[in-house]
């Protein structure tokens, strides 16, 4: 393997990462979410925008004053937590819903904590369940904790199982949820001000990069279609779009000219199933046309909602011709993938961060794989009539268990107060689960494309189940283990004459047992010597006898083994059609 040829690879910041082999040449139709992909939002400035206008808007709601204090923390949540309603929690979790971490308000609970509130430690994804999808949702997993630790820790308030009690006054945490995402409603829609905010200081808010426009150039160039489709209001994505695409050094400035189809007010990820009416946008005012608009497509002109359905036909495009970005998981990629078939391409701007910890902080990666095998070696002489029965031994799995756990805490905190966005310690998490099962590519931002040519070949990497990852090529204690009804070889020397393991069926006779081995090579030179061992499941017999017989065109060999075949052997039909 040390020989193999390693392939050369571009610098991390530039790369595309694969989960799903995808070739350029065959993506004809490329669209764009506009919010946090095509507009990255400076952060933490953003975010502390949005905490700071949603507090305002629950104390219009009634919540006290003194939430007005509260000071955002960008290291505190993370996308993909589940929010949990009922039980007033943030979870971190592994892609089968055992919990990797909680807190309530800014308190992190200990197991035997998280334990009283969910048995198992284990949360099923139920209507109290809110998953925090998307970069949208930090300042409001944070303003649930804020709000949250206020009435726990005020004294005022009675901490019960699923609120917060006040004499004749009771606050279900449920509530509280519930009051924040109707205030960050407010706060993004047409009752808050965030959005004129942003667009009155768009330098302060909104990051922009001259490789936008050149690489929709090259796609041009190319003879490919690229469309918008967002959930933002036409006036709004105007404003953005125009700033991002406003290079006086550039022949082109006119963002709706990059463009072969603009949807705003798509309302995703409706507009994958069902979808809404699709209608005109008068570009002069930004009000909608009356009518449902079902004429041909017009570059250039801008459209409200519809759905994908709608817009595949106008585009007479098939699913997988079109490669979709966008960073909600929920609302950009999984819905599009399961939905419509599309390519999808995951924005991940936290995998910057991701990659610079992995790559600085490699020593401690190796010693928590180091602590791993030397705990899987202390089971490896033990089986089940013999169990740890070692005072010294069972110290050793204790320490080396809580070595892990120290290891692994000391990589979580260096990404945050919730840890990495894909794993905790060797576990993955629900996010990153989502990401490998629907996202065909993820980067840090799209903009990457921009290193690659449109004839590029995106592959895969050989994905392996734990059986070949854990098995190392050429181990001569594993190579011939027997299977099913199949003689392997125990004897690698054995396999010289052979391109495929020989098939057993039992002819038992009064000498023991014959078992007649066929091989499908058909007229090679199977020799099977004798007095070599064989292994028959898990019995040892010795080959005694060998010759050549022919049936059915196929090369056969007939083996005598000494001693009696095995009572419980399957002799079903299936196994002479081998």
């Amino acid at each position: 393997m040390d020989n193999l040829r390693k392939s050369k690879k571009r610098s991390p910041q530039q790369r595309i990462f694969v989960n799903r082999s995808l070739r350029l040449d065959k993506i004809q139709y490329y669209g764009f979410d506009m919010d946090h992909t095509l507009a990255v939002y400076v952060s933490p400035e953003f975010d502390e925008l949005c905490f700071k206008l949603t507090l305002e808007t629950l104390v219009k709601f009634g919540y006290p004053e003194v939430i007005l204090s509260f000071q955002y923390d960008p290291a505190f949540t993370l996308r993909g937590l589940w929010l949990d309603k009922r039980h007033g929690t943030l979870l971190k979790v592994d892609p089968y819903g055992n919990i990797l971490k909680c807190s309530f308000g800014f308190k992190f609970l200990r197991t035997s904590e998280i334990s009283s509130l969910y048995p198992n430690n284990f949360v099923t994804l139920d209507k109290d369940v809110y998953v925090l999808n998307t970069l949208f949702n930090s300042p409001e997993a944070f303003t649930f904790a804020c709000v949250v630790n206020h009435y726990v820790t005020s004294g005022d308030f009675r901490v019960e199982r699923e609120g917060v009690r006040k004499e004749n006054v009771f606050m279900s945490f449920k509530n509280i949820a519930n009051d924040i995402r109707d205030a960050i409603d407010r706060v993004h829609g047409g009752e808050g001000n965030m959005k004129q905010y942003i667009l009155d200081s768009l330098e302060k808010y909104i990051v922009k990069d001259i490789n936008l426009p050149i690489l929709f150039q090259r796609m041009k160039d190319h003879g490919k279609k690229i469309f918008l489709l967002t959930n933002s209001d036409y006036k709004y994505t105007n404003g953005i779009m125009t700033y991002l695409f406003d290079f006086p050094d550039l022949d082109n400035t006119e963002w709706k000219s990059y463009f072969d189809l603009i949807v705003v007010d798509a309302q995703k990820p409706k507009f994958f199933a069902e979808g809404t009416l699709l209608r005109q946008v008068n570009p002069e005012t930004g009000s909608l046309h009356i009518g449902t608009y079902i004429g041909p497509m017009v570059k250039g002109q801008v459209y409200s909602g519809g759905s994908a359905e709608v817009i595949t036909a106008l585009f007479e495009a098939k699913g997988r011709d079109v490669l979709y970005f966008g960073d909600h998981i929920h609302g950009d990629v999984i819905r599009s993938k399961k939905l419509c078939g599309w390519r999808t391409f995951l924005i991940v701007p936290e995998i910057a961060q991701e990659i610079t910890i992995w790559v600085e902080e490699k020593k401690k990666f190796d010693q928590l794989d180091m602590l791993n095998s030397e705990l899987t070696d202390c089971y490896l002489d033990l089986d089940s009539a013999k169990d740890v029965d070692s005072e010294d031994l069972n110290v050793k799995i204790k320490e080396l268990k809580k070595s892990m756990r120290e290891v692994s805490h000391d990589i979580d905190i260096m990404y945050g107060k919730f840890g990495s966005l894909f794993r905790s310690g060797s576990r993955q998490t629900f996010f990153a689960a989502q990401t490998v099962r629907y996202a065909d590519l993820y980067a840090a931002s799209f903009i990457n494309l921009i290193n690659y040519p449109f004839s590029y070949y995106f592959q895969a990497p050989h994905a392996l189940m734990p059986h070949e990852q854990t098995i190392d090529h050429g181990d001569r204690r594993s190579a011939f283990l027997p299977h099913g009804n199949s003689f392997l070889l125990k004897d690698t020397a054995l396999t010289n004459t052979l391109t495929s393991p020989l098939v057993a069926r039992q002819q038992p006779d009064e000498d023991g047992g014959i078992e007649k081995c066929r091989s499908p090579d058909v007229g090679s030179d199977v020799a099977i010597p004798k007095g070599k061992v064989l292994l028959r499941r898990q019995t040892l017999a010795t080959v005694t006898t060998a010759k050549e017989t022919s049936a059915n065109g196929d090369v056969a060999t007939e083996v005598k083994f000494k001693g009696t075949a095995e009572e419980d052997e399957d002799t079903s039909s299936s196994d002479t059609e081998e």
